[in-house]
């Protein structure tokens, strides 16, 4: 059971001030000058309070990769961004494409304590592309899966897409693509433009990612299936998601917090930690997502978190592996590139970085509003705090986060998850109370 908590002078996702008295895992009250007797009391004054954030895009690496991260390290690392969910991605060892590798997923999630873990599972066996994994089993699982993604590799052959994406119905599933034609990116290093071309790498051109979307959106109105897209990074894929949503096609999109700030103009220093899948595009594109988010044509915002070890980031560019961490991060991004420009307020950030990514991956007791009887998963938030992001602000294994040396706004002093502290004053609890 958890401790009555009474969080004073919070401001309600940013707007007015007000108290919050927590109770067995649930908002019991809010109003002002609240109190409790025998009550912990958290000095929220000028602190913004969010629903807790759940990242639809996590790669957690357990089983088979923990020397890059583990569920114990990767929900830590979440909680300390302000995240009380993360959904799992199915590239372990071995896949998440059995009923047995998602439940083990979820049972570490649960002993680990920070962070609910939902686990994905994939669209076809070993994320091979041949044949459909076991969908329905994962989905009447204890984990009781409801996305499924190859994510990593595109479910390139469209008659498999439509299969998966016709099984999915019957339990409210949805496929979660990796738009990613692989014919047209082979070799790919980074996005194909003028600095690709003056840098001399391999491109990964914008119609590679579209051409997928495109299909991909056909075929779930022909089927009357719901679709999500993984990290639109391309205005023309803005213009296809607008498209298609205002044709009436159930499809929802997302952006990383990396695709929302940073450009391929910082590949020519050819420091690894820029090297992602899809890559780093053009300042066009950025503004073209963000315009994306604030009119609601993108969903939500997706970590995409991909640690690995120090030694597949430092090494020469075409031998680096894709990938950037970035659950501490992503709110304080998604702060400077969409709030401090006026795009978005924090009601949006509440609703893309949280409500929309539950109601997608269909997980209940997240992204609810703060309101009385609702679960306490809540993150309060230091708007006015500065800081250069360096290796002290990561939680996980691994360090191969873009932001290091920069600076970036805010901080996240507290996170309740199911009202307990999981972080407290910016600094992440060790050891949680059972």
């Amino acid at each position: 059971m958890s401790e009555t908590l009474v969080i004073t002078g919070a401001r309600l996702l940013g707007a007015e001030s007000a108290d919050i008295i927590v109770e067995d895992g649930v908002i019991a009250e809010i109003g002002t000058g609240l109190s409790r007797a025998g009550a912990r009391v958290i000095d929220a004054q000028g602190l913004i309070a969010l629903p807790g954030l759940v990242d639809l895009h996590t790669h957690l690496r357990e089983p088979g990769y923990e020397a890059s991260e583990t569920i114990l390290t990767g929900t830590r690392a979440a909680a300390a961004g302000g995240f009380t969910a993360v959904f799992a991605m199915p590239n372990t060892s071995p896949v998440a494409d059995t009923a047995g590798v998602v439940e083990q997923e979820l049972a570490l999630g649960e002993a680990a304590g920070y962070a609910t873990v939902q686990p994905i599972g994939a669209v076809t066996v070993g994320q091979k592309g041949e044949r459909l994994a076991e969908l329905g089993a994962m989905a009447t699982s204890r984990a009781q899966v409801r996305v499924f993604s190859d994510d990593g590799f595109c479910v390139s052959d469209p008659l498999i897409m439509r299969r998966a994406l016709e099984y999915v119905k019957s339990f409210d599933g949805v496929i979660a693509q990796h738009a990613q034609d692989p014919r047209l990116t082979e070799g790919a290093q980074m996005n194909e433009g003028t600095v690709s071309a003056e840098l001399g790498l391999a491109g990964w051109p914008a119609v590679a990612e579209e051409s997928i979307i495109a299909r991909d959106v056909l075929l779930a109105e022909h089927v009357g299936s719901r679709l999500h897209v993984c990290h639109l990074s391309t205005a023309g894929s803005v213009d296809i998601i607008r498209w298609a949503k205002k044709r009436g096609i159930a499809v929802t999109a997302e952006v990383t917090p990396h695709h929302l700030l940073l450009t391929d103009e910082l590949v020519r220093g050819y420091d690894a930690r820029y090297k992602v899948n899809p890559p780093l595009r053009r300042e066009e594109d950025v503004l073209a997502v963000r315009e994306g988010l604030a009119d609601g044509t993108i969903d939500i915002v997706a970590t995409d978190h991909a640690p690995h070890p120090s030694e597949h980031k430092a090494c020469e560019w075409q031998a680096a592996a894709n990938g950037m961490v970035g659950l501490e991060s992503a709110l304080r991004v998604v702060h400077q590139a969409m709030v401090e420009t006026g795009l978005i307020g924090w009601a949006d950030v509440a609703r893309v970085m949280s409500a929309a990514p539950a109601r997608i991956g269909r997980l209940s007791g997240h992204g609810t509003p703060l309101e009385v009887g609702r679960p306490a998963q809540i993150a309060l938030y230091d708007a006015s705090a500065e800081g250069v992001f360096t290796e002290a602000d990561l939680n996980g294994r691994s360090v191969n986060s873009p932001y290091l040396g920069r600076a970036l706004p805010g901080r996240v002093q507290y996170t309740l998850h199911g009202g307990r502290i999981t972080v407290d004053d910016a600094a992440v609890v060790e050891e949680l109370q059972a």
